[in-house]
């Protein structure tokens, strides 16, 4: 079963081409973690010595006990994508007959608006850093950006100067499946990454060469996981009670451009998204947009709040 995995891992990783945060999830969600048994372990234990022994009711059983220890529904949900994606790779290799999960479905989700910051809240957050020093430069140009041009912070992490033209504001950007796409920063942004490509990062490179655009203090790439913690801490210097993470700003770039009156495709292309779906999470604009528009268009709404004024 360990060998089978391995190359499996490798499938998705060499073939597929996967994310290093997915196969890290379906990993964890295959092998287990500490307080939650993987579907492998499951198996061990229901004594499953062949893959050819799961079926329907061994699946049942282990949502059975996903749900007894309390597991989100979203959670669930990706383990069983993680199950059916190694599946279809059994099958892919003839080492199984059938996929006992084709006509196992996933348990109903909740629908979740997501988070987002409001702009006062954006604008004390990008203020944060200490703009006097190499490290402050960085994290405004890198806050800045996230927020600009709403990439994920793989991608920002993964970005070299090389992908970078001031000149027309533009970002080439390598997303999900190795697509590459163009992100858009404006003049706030733009300015933020221009004057830390001159000052700060030479300063914090120093006599080493390399091309990743965002370093940290040794001049090596800044990991995603430093950017996370880097957001907490200046989340904490804005007076922000939210907990803040990368993905946060891509929400708060889609919807502040929706509420902005961006058209739902152009947000869908400059956030990368596959399918108009993933981009309609964001249709949720606040309450007083919402007013302004609906006070603005409806005729009748318009004669009812001068009346009110008077």
């Amino acid at each position: 079963m360990q060998q089978v995995f391995n190359r499996y891992i490798t499938y998705l990783d060499v073939e597929r081409n996967a994310s290093p945060y997915t196969v890290r999830n379906y990993t964890a969600d295959l092998l287990g973690s500490k307080n939650i048994r993987g579907f492998f372990t499951f198996l061990k234990e229901k004594g499953v010595k062949s893959l050819d022994e799961v079926d329907r009711a061994v699946l049942r059983d282990y949502l059975a006990y996903l749900m007894e220890q309390g597991v989100a529904k979203a959670s669930i949900a990706r383990k069983l994508s993680a199950i059916r994606s190694f599946c279809r790779y059994l099958l892919r290799e003839g080492m199984i007959s059938s996929s006992p999960i084709t006509i196992t479905s996933s348990p109903k989700l909740d629908k979740r608006l997501p988070s987002f910051l409001s702009i006062a809240e954006m604008e004390r957050l990008l203020k944060a850093p200490d703009l006097s020093t190499p490290v402050g430069q960085r994290d405004r140009a890198l806050m800045e950006l996230l927020y600009a041009a709403g990439i994920r912070v793989s991608e920002l992490a993964n970005l070299d100067t090389g992908q970078v033209n001031l000149n027309t504001n533009e970002i080439r950007v390598w997303g999900k499946g190795s697509k590459e796409r163009v992100a858009l920063m404006g003049e706030p942004a733009a300015e933020a990454l221009s004057a830390y490509l001159s000052q700060g990062r030479p300063k914090l490179m120093g006599k080493k060469s390399g091309s990743a655009l965002f370093v940290n203090r040794y001049g090596k790439r800044l990991t995603e996981r430093s950017v996370q913690k880097m957001l907490q801490k200046y989340a904490i210097l804005a007076g922000i009670d939210k907990r803040i993470y990368p993905h946060l700003l891509r929400h708060t770039f889609a919807t502040h451009l929706l509420d902005g009156g961006a058209d739902l495709r152009v947000v869908q292309e400059l956030l990368g998204h596959a399918n108009l779906s993933s981009t309609q999470i964001y249709i949720h604009v606040s309450q007083s947009q919402a007013r302004k528009v609906y006070l603005s268009a409806h005729p009748l709404a318009q004669e009812k709040d001068d009346e009110l004024k008077e």
